[in-house]
């Protein structure tokens, strides 16, 4: 489908940031002259100076990223434009220029004795910045002098080639197949492939198969090397600051115990053996001789899909999160009717799902919606994350609002459990709840395990990076094929095609990204739990969390809703609530 097809109730409205390019250019040319940071180096010690600083740099910040957004949301619409592309091209100078400005203020924040820092984390002029510069005392031995982190300032844009090679790579110029599909020759999406995939059709999911991992292995070494620049550029920086790891640094980062990622792991390695049962039900079911990783991801459940239009699907989603109350389901609506959300799958259009939230603008939401169950979660676990900004936003200062990459994927998946479980008490079909049970047992796969898995992948690429071992497309096919088997067991037929999966998968430029989703699960049931049980008390709990945008350290801030992720029991939780679900699921097909 062509953009200029689709109605205009289901486009974004980007005319909400700008009216027109014009006025981006116009809002563009304005930044330059305004980035003089210059008189602020070397008075950074004294509250009045810091205030100063801090204020202008927020005031030129917000401006920033408000034109950075519409470039972003434009060049999505179609990743082929160049005009776009030129746009976003124009921004990543202006930010890196930026940064490069502000280079000096943390090195030279870092220098002050730390009795001085804390002292301007107690002082009331400074209350939106206490936890930051908490933070500055934890960071000091990883900080380099003024001249090395102008430097390293520098080096973000030409460091971020290599997401950028695969981006375009992926989204536009990889020689998509061709399959025909309901009575039509259609290209192989990552949309459709998905949907062939959920589908009934063997034969077609096959075929699908071998033809979009054959578009992949024409490019399977020039995509190895992609990714081994992003290894290269994570462990440089690693290298240059000091850190242990490269995962040291990610936790860190964020002001998250390293001790959460190993609960995590091994939790989900010690549960492998109920992954592993599952996949022998689903064989069982199925009636294969041999299943193929294909043959795990269409339902067990015959005729029960949810095959709703959007519409449908999102008056679901309300009902589905009526527990979190009216001001909720208000935001939801206020979201879908003054069109945050760009809904159809189209050519060129960036493809799967996300939500970006800037300080000073309304979220949005970025769809490639079909018809399918996954795409109804999708909606929830989307406006998720667009709420959750909304309300980090609108109710932290600026300093504090933006929440971290640990937390991200919480409220998101905490929509997706509530609309779950409604659905599965609401359904009196015993299909349709055999199906939601498969569902459920397929999101904490794809979300707890699948995720684990991609982070045991990038923990091992990284480690062999740095024992000098090169990530060839050989090397890195062999690590993922080992961790596959490990994860899904002896019911599964490995083709070799499923090997090399890795060189598909986005996160992996973000690297330590993918374990959040595990960790957001985990966390996600044990808050929708209480919800459900507790009422009141647990939901104000949780609009304290998803108002708490980056006032005060993750775990603490999961731990005030109810979830704490430094105990073991809390991801041993999770683990029953996928063997609760295989047990019923399994009573209900013998």
């Amino acid at each position: 489908m062509k953009r200029t097809e689709v109605e205009q109730k289901y486009k974004w409205a980007v005319e909400d940031i700008f009216p027109s390019d014009e006025a981006w250019e116009i809002a563009f040319q304005a930044l330059a002259p305004k980035m003089d940071f210059a008189k602020y180096r070397g008075t950074l010690n004294t509250v009045e100076n810091l205030v100063a600083y801090f204020e202008a740099e927020e005031a030129l910040s917000v401006e920033a990223m408000r034109v950075y957004l519409y470039a972003f949301l434009k060049h999505d619409e179609d990743v082929g434009n160049t005009k776009y592309m030129g746009y976003m091209g124009k921004m990543m100078g202006v930010l890196t220029k930026f940064s490069m400005e502000t280079s000096f203020v943390t090195p030279e924040l870092t220098a002050l004795p730390e009795e001085t820092l804390r002292a301007f984390a107690a002082d009331e002029r400074l209350k939106d910045y206490d936890y930051m510069l908490t933070r500055l005392i934890a960071e000091k031995k990883y900080i380099l002098s003024e001249a090395e982190e102008r430097i390293l300032a520098q080096t973000s844009e030409p460091m971020s080639v290599a997401n950028d090679v695969f981006g375009l790579l992926d989204n536009a110029e990889l020689n998509a197949p061709e399959i025909e599909y309901e009575g039509k020759k259609q290209t192989i999406t990552n949309g459709l492939y998905s949907m062939i995939m959920s589908g009934k059709d063997r034969a077609k999911r096959e075929e699908a198969f071998r033809l979009f991992y054959s578009a992949y292995g024409k490019i399977l070494g020039t995509l190895a090397a992609t990714y081994y620049g992003s290894v290269k550029k994570d462990i440089f920086y690693k290298n240059v600051r000091g850190y242990e790891s490269c995962l040291q640094k990610s936790l860190l980062g964020e002001d998250v115990d390293e001790s959460v990622y190993r609960n995590l792991i091994k939790a989900v390695n010690d549960a492998t053996p109920i992954m592993h049962r599952y996949m022998h039900i689903r064989k069982r079911v199925l009636g294969y001789e041999e299943m193929h990783m294909y043959d795990i991801y269409p339902s067990l459940v015959e005729d029960a899909e949810l095959r709703l239009s959007y519409e449908d699907a999102f008056e679901l989603v309300l009902k589905g999160l009526a527990p979190l109350g009216e001001e909720y389901n208000a935001l939801l609506r206020k979201g879908r009717d003054e069109r945050w959300i760009d809904v159809c799958e189209t050519e060129g259009k960036r493809s799967g799902a996300y939500s970006i939230g800037i300080y000073g603008c309304h979220p949005y939401v970025l769809l490639n919606y079909q018809p399918t169950t996954h795409n109804v979660f999708t909606i929830a676990h989307e406006m998720g994350h667009a709420l959750h900004s909304y309300f980090s936003n609108s109710r932290q200062p600026y300093a504090k609002s933006n929440y971290t990459l640990f937390v991200a994927e919480v409220a998101s998946t905490v929509n997706e459990v509530l609309l779950l479980k409604y659905l599965l008490k609401t359904t009196e079909d015993k299909a349709l709840k055999k199906y939601l049970l498969n569902y459920f047992m397929d999101m904490i796969r794809t979300t707890l395990f699948r995720q684990t898995q991609f982070a045991e992948f990038e923990e091992k690429a990284h480690a062999m990076a740095e024992a000098g071992e090169p990530l060839n497309k050989d090397n890195l096919s062999s690590l993922y094929d080992g961790l596959n088997k490990k994860y899904y067991g002896d019911a599964v037929t490995y083709d070799p095609e499923i090997a090399t999966e890795w060189a598909r998968i986005p996160h992996f430029y973000r690297a330590f990204y993918v374990y959040k989703y595990a960790t957001g699960i985990t966390a996600a049931i044990c808050i929708a739990n209480k919800i459900l049980s507790e009422g009141a008390p647990a939901i104000e709990k949780y609009f304290t969390f998803l108002s708490g945008g980056g006032s005060t350290d993750p775990v603490s801030l999961l731990k005030g809703a109810g979830a704490d992720l430094t105990k073991e029991e809390t991801f041993l939780a999770a683990m029953k609530e996928f063997e609760d679900a295989l047990n019923s699921f399994e009573a209900m097909i013998d």
